[in-house]
């Protein structure tokens, strides 16, 4: 019966240190089950599963490795494995995977021990875990902005929603984001991120900000952070809104326009996104006027918002058209995906209020960000302390990959 051995090698990297050592195995024409390497400060570690003819031929093999070994100052151990245990090692291939991401100003064990004790709880074995944050100097100058670290796991959860409150729990108890994902090829095949506009890409709601011109901002503003909460109509709220407006001179606009504050983040998420192929889009529930000059500044595909009607250069507190609610969101963003050929499973959606839960819904990757807490229940994915690049994490780009 042929003889499974795992390799297990250890000591200081160097260039054609693998290459050495599976050259040996070359020599005697080994087949190679299954082999992983990582690195962590210059220190590898290496292990490989072979296949041996039978136990007689083991020792010279076994051998020349050590002695490869020896040579290359590195340390080489072996160990039988039975054969019941690899046939159920092979039996688990194709069981489910999840993706652990999480983003904080620093990585500390504490962070890792929760996260690790959350998974093994839930039933799930963790394979991989890679930082994907830049590397931390210690002589002044400056660090990373975040500290990302990435589990994979692999199993079926106990339980999936509790195990989403737990680390949604754990995140606001730690001021840090925890993303969990299914590991899948659409998870590695994004291309398109939609984003809400009003406390989304910009940190104010633009209504609220004609209201203020307008001498309702009270009123307004109660009204906004009502809807927000879903506790009111989308469409009701924004009539009533709207309402308030009637008479303002539409030259307001442009000053409101010209002093939007665009969210932490914003630019570097959409540059790298635009680097690697993404299209971008915003669906809001705001205005046309301002999603458009979003648009032009921060170079973005597809706009769809609500368009102000205006008559003799004045607001009529009226839109044209319908209203973008949230159903309409989602169909819009369904006829995007379309229009670029997508599933809605390589779609990223990212909206802070109760009327983005339907676009959020229907994504692949659904993220409420700095949202009201019924929202962050009810989305899959939120990110509550860091700024909107702490996405590119969630779609798996490492630091040196991004500007």
């Amino acid at each position: 019966m042929p003889e499974i051995i795992l390799i297990q090698i250890s000591g200081e990297d160097k260039p054609g240190l693998t290459s050495s050592l599976t050259e040996v195995l070359a020599a005697y024409s080994i087949d190679i089950l299954d082999i992983g390497q990582s690195v962590i400060h210059n220190q590898l570690v290496l292990g490989i599963l072979i296949r041996l003819p039978s136990a007689a031929k083991s020792a010279p093999v076994l051998k020349d490795l050590m002695f490869r070994g020896y040579e290359l100052g590195v340390t080489v151990k072996f160990k039988p494995i039975e054969g019941d245990k690899y046939e159920h090692w092979v039996a688990a291939q194709g069981k489910p995977r999840h993706i652990i991401t999480l983003v904080g100003n620093k990585a500390t064990g504490s962070l890792i021990s929760k996260i690790s004790d959350i998974v093994a709880e839930n039933g799930l074995n963790i394979d991989f875990i890679h930082r994907l944050s830049g590397r931390i100097p210690l002589n002044g100058e400056p660090a990373p902005r975040y500290a990302c670290i990435e589990f994979s796991a692999r199993g079926v959860p106990l339980d999936l929603d509790l195990m989403r409150a737990k680390f949604l729990t754990m995140a606001t108890e730690e001021q840090v984001d925890i993303a969990l994902q299914e590991d899948n090829a659409f998870r590695r095949n994004r291309r398109l991120v939609a984003f809400d506009m009003d406390s989304t890409l910009i940190q104010t709601e633009v209504i609220d900000e004609l209201a203020k011109a307008a001498g309702s901002g009270e009123l307004v503003s109660r009204i906004t952070e009502s809807a927000m909460r879903g506790e009111i109509d989308f469409k009701e709220s924004l009539r009533q809104r709207l309402a308030t407006l009637k008479g303002l001179d539409e030259s307001v606009m442009d000053g409101i326009a010209r002093a939007l504050p665009i969210t932490e983040g914003a630019e570097r998420l959409i540059s790298n996104l635009k680097k690697f192929g993404y299209k971008t889009a915003i669906l809001s529930g705001g205005f046309t006027y301002f999603g458009e000059k979003l648009q032009e500044h921060l170079d973005v595909d597809y706009v769809h918002a609500n368009e102000l009607e205006i008559i003799d250069g004045k607001l009529t507190g009226n839109v044209i058209g319908d209203i973008v609610d949230g159903a309409k969101k989602a169909e819009l963003l369904t006829e995007i995906a379309k229009k670029e050929k997508l599933s809605l499973q390589q779609v990223v959606a990212v909206g802070d209020g109760a009327n983005d839960l339907p676009m959020l819904s229907i994504a692949g990757l659904g993220i409420a960000f700095h949202a009201k807490p019924k929202v962050k229940k009810d989305a899959r994915q939120s990110i509550s302390h860091f700024g909107l690049d702490s996405i590119l994490y969630l779609v798996g780009l490492r630091d040196r990959e991004t500007d």
